[in-house]
Order: C-alpha cells, then structure tokens, then sequence
C-alpha cells in the first residue's frame, strides 16, 4: 500500500518515566507472526482498560508511539496503550483483505493483535470491558476489521482515513490467504454497497454473533487522495445498519473538534462520523476527541462494552 504520515513523527515526545517495551515472549496465536510494543503507565488502577493502536502504511508501532499524544494521555488517565507491529515487511501494511483476518478466529494480522489484547488483559489485570482501538489510514482499516470481526473484544473504535469493513478484499476471486492485496477500486471510491449489504459483511466478519455492538466513531477528510472520501460514507451505512441508527444523524455539529469539520451523531452518539472540509489524507489525529468517545478521560461512569447504546443490542 501507499499509505505514508511522516507529519505525525513531529508531535513532542512523553515527558513520563515509563517507556515503551517490545514484548518478546510468545502471547498466544499469531498466524502471521506481528509483533508488538507496550506502554504502561508507571501508575495503574486495579483494572485498567487498554487502547490498540495499529500504525499505518510504512510506519511502525514505534512510529505510532512517538506520532501521537496517546501514551502521555495513558499516563495521565491510567490506561495501557498496545502498539502492534506488521509484519508485512514490504510495506508495513496491515492484512485488512484476507478472508481469515475478516473472520473471527479465523487467522491473519487480526487474531494477532486479538491475541495481544488477550495476553495483556492477563498480564496486567485489565478491564475486558474496556478495550478500544484506534488507527490512522491503513491503521483505520484495521480498526473497521477488528470491529467486525471481534466485536466481542472491542468496546469502540476510532478510525482516521479508512474504507469500510472487507472493502478491499478482492472481487471476483477467493481471498483466503489473501494478505497483502491493494484494492484500487476500493481505494478510489468505486465499491460501493447498500447499508444491506456493508452490514451483511460486517455481520460475516463473526458468524451467528448476536452480542453486544461496539461504538464506532469515523473521520475523512474531503480531499483524500489515497483513500477517496466516497469510502466515510460507505462505512457511514454499513455501522449504521449494523447499529440499528440507520435513517440520518439525529444530530449535526459543525466545526467541531476543529473549524471546517462536521460531526453527525447517530444513535444518541452510538455512531459518529466526521466530515473535515479540505482535508487530505494526511488527516490530524484528535487524541482529545477519541478519548471522550471512548471515555477513558473519565474517571466515574466509564462507557464499557455491553453497557448504553441501542436497547435492541443489549445482551
């Protein structure tokens, strides 16, 4: 894939003592062998949630920890941070085509990263209602692919510059062991589904899953040149339908997190979907707004997986 931030390598570095470790000791199932570093934060609660963070394109996890606020923020609400490794060597991409990373349990880049979740969880006591992930481009795929596949994992996500849920998986053609694939139809806004049938994959992602539904937050920028604009509101359908908020945002808030960007909220914020006017793909991450989202910048009432949201996904 073509997917590049070097503008996220210039955000100041952490000013906490803890520091981000490479975990070398094996964690669980891992077909295609990621890797990952971790950040705990030198002080925790008894049961902390954790925050995924997958790179993008040609980046790396340590990338990820210096191109971004979420370790400070982690050491300052007391949370654990997961930065996996791909390891796709070629391109550092994420596996978000293969019929095995879209289907729970099945294989591929998305049981690993499960499988780092569930090794940390164990190691430090976390709270299993309390796991989120968030990514930028190729990262945000990944987010979607998690989402779906492992909803039984992921409490929300927020994904940056992304395309919908098995988008670019290959057309017309078996995609098991499919793992490197750039769908260009995808990324340049030709697939397009009804709400049917995005939510119908998302639904294969997980077979005969009838639990609870994580939230989903999205952002695209107008002017994406990597990953056309068309693919926010593909996505848009899909999670809405899935999420039973389908028929239009209840409601709209414009310049917010930043002036030129557009929030619509579906389900009472079940779903939310961001609009950034002449926004190109290198797209600014809101540390500040994905952390609400997820409410781990609360220290009362934290949201947790299979609480609030819809009646009908309850349980």
């Amino acid at each position: 894939m073509k997917l590049s931030f070097p503008a996220l390598l210039a955000l100041p570095l952490l000013t906490s003592a803890a520091s981000l470790q490479k975990i070398t000791t094996p964690f669980g199932p891992n077909p295609t062998n990621a890797s990952f570093y971790i950040y705990v934060p030198d002080v925790l609660p008894a049961r902390p949630a954790i925050l995924v963070n997958p790179h993008w394109c040609h980046g790396s996890a340590e990338a990820a920890f210096r191109g971004s606020q979420y370790a400070n923020l982690a050491s300052k609400h007391g949370f654990i941070v997961i930065y996996p490794q791909s390891p796709h060597t070629a391109d550092s991409c994420w596996d978000v085509s293969s019929r095995e990373t879209l289907t729970h349990n099945a294989g591929g880049d998305s049981l690993g990263i499960v499988s780092m979740v569930r090794w940390t969880l164990e190691k430090y006591s976390g709270d299993a209602k309390r796991v989120f992930v968030t990514g930028v481009s190729s990262g945000a795929m990944m987010t979607q692919v998690l989402l779906g596949s492992y909803p039984d994992v992921f409490a929300a996500g927020s994904a940056f510059s992304g395309v919908p849920f098995g988008c670019f998986a290959p057309t017309g053609r078996d995609n098991a062991g499919v793992y490197g694939y750039w769908n260009d139809d995808c990324a340049k806004g030709r697939v397009k589904k009804t709400a049917e049938e995005w939510g119908a994959l998302i639904r294969g992602g997980y077979p005969g899953y009838e639990g609870w539904r994580p939230k989903v937050q999205l952002f695209h920028g107008t002017k994406d040149e990597i990953l056309d604009f068309v693919n926010h509101g593909e996505a848009v359908k899909g999670w809405a339908e899935v999420l039973g908020v389908g028929g239009g945002p209840v409601k709209e808030t414009k310049d917010t997190p930043l002036k030129g960007w557009t929030r619509y909220s579906y389900g009472e914020g079940w779903l939310e979907a961001f609009t950034a006017e002449g926004v190109p793909h290198d797209i600014r991450v809101q540390e500040n707004t994905v952390l609400e989202f997820f409410k781990l910048n609360h220290t009362e009432g934290d949201f947790s997986w299979g609480q609030g949201g819809p009646a009908k996904l309850a349980l």
